[in-house]
């Protein structure tokens, strides 16, 4: 992303969203709703119950990819877990069936013989990805949750997380966009187009998700591991 301005509690959510509208999906994730008057960031977490420090972390780091130490001293993981629990469910329920209809929509029925191909694609890509979240919802999760409890359950760390974190599932998206670019024709082109950008863009949102993992949620556990 472009914009590099940091953004405070005092800061206008319209201006937020004009210095970069693709922090829009991330507002939705917070669960954030539309109708923001003059409302400054700090004024619309506080009646949307949302801590604000853990929003402007996640946002600041999506929009200049530089974390802010002194509010990374402030928040809890559990609330960035909480972020990316609803993010899991963001993913899907809403934006990943959207993309699959989008897409299937775009096929050409002159292409019936590759067009079950491009889905099986996308749906072996699609089964990646809820196993990835899957491992996350029943590992990482809870075991945020038991440390800020103040246990330390056994047989996981910030340490197993992380070498499983693997992005195998992105092979598959790859072999997606590359069928379709170098071999898919159709008579009504802008439909695929339409649905490659929606494609590109989830592969953004999905990279973005696993920074905000590694480098915000890790640190955060790393940090109460350290005091056992």
């Amino acid at each position: 992303m472009a914009a590099k301005r940091i953004f405070t509690h005092a800061d206008s959510v319209v201006d937020l969203i004009e210095a970069d509208y693709d922090i829009l999906p991330v507002l939705s994730r917070f669960s954030l709703p539309l109708g923001f008057g003059s409302k400054t960031i700090g004024e619309l977490c506080r009646d949307s119950g949302i801590n604000a420090d853990v929003f402007l972390l996640v946002v600041n780091f999506l929009m200049t990819g530089e974390i802010d130490g002194a509010l990374l001293d402030k928040v809890s993981p559990s609330d960035v877990a909480f972020f990316l629990h609803n993010s899991h469910d963001y993913y899907l329920r809403y934006k990943i069936p959207h993309i699959r209809a989008n897409l299937v929509a775009a096929l050409d029925p002159r292409h019936n013989d590759i067009n079950p191909i491009i889905v099986r694609y996308f749906d072996d890509y699609v089964k990646g990805v809820e196993e990835h979240f899957q491992s996350e919802e029943h590992h990482l999760f809870p075991y945020v949750r038991s440390l800020t409890e103040g246990k330390l359950p056994t047989g996981y760390s910030s340490d197993v997380f992380s070498r499983q974190h693997d992005h195998g599932a992105e092979e598959k998206l790859n072999e997606l966009k590359n069928i379709i670019l170098r071999y898919y024709s159709t008579s009504v082109p802008y439909k695929m187009y339409d649905a490659l950008v929606d494609i590109y863009n989830c592969e953004d949102d999905l990279k973005s998700h696993s920074q905000i993992e590694e480098r915000i949620l890790v640190p955060l556990v790393r940090k109460l591991e350290s005091r056992y």
